[in-house]
């Protein structure tokens, strides 16, 4: 849901808040976590340009810019979770970003999903970061 959420904001200009308001008021018939699909949208704008840093950083053949959609949106909610969240497992963060990724992405956005977030997690800096800081 947060995927939608943050696709949605990359076309149209609506506010985080607004834009998670409609999304569970659409969809209210599920069973929804609106404040945890409100703190990983929330969170991934919030820290959007030091996540684009990090990613950048680690794919060195695809500018941010030029990542589909989708992979791109998948990539900032994983590598939100695995930075700024350590009450979820890294491992679970990539696992989920990887079947989201093949479910909704390429036939390659597995595969790029993976070795993106792999290399975020083995990446010291990112976990001295990681270490660091505090669940938003």
């Amino acid at each position: 849901m947060a995927l939608q959420i943050l696709y949605q904001m990359d076309f149209v200009d609506i506010p985080p808040k607004k834009a998670i308001e409609l999304f569970c008021d659409h969809f209210a018939s599920r069973d929804l976590d609106c404040d945890f699909i409100f703190r990983l949208v929330e969170g991934v704008l919030a820290h959007r340009t030091e996540i684009d840093r990090e990613i950048s950083a680690l794919s060195s053949k695809w500018r941010i810019d030029r990542m589909c959609t989708t992979d791109r949106n998948i990539i900032r909610l994983a590598a939100f979770e695995i930075l700024f969240c350590p009450d979820i497992p890294p491992k679970v963060s990539i696992s989920e970003a990887v079947e989201i990724g093949k479910r909704f992405g390429t036939e390659e956005s597995g595969a790029f999903i993976n070795g993106i977030l792999h290399a975020l997690l083995t990446n010291s800096a990112a976990m001295t970061h990681r270490a660091g800081r505090e669940t938003p």
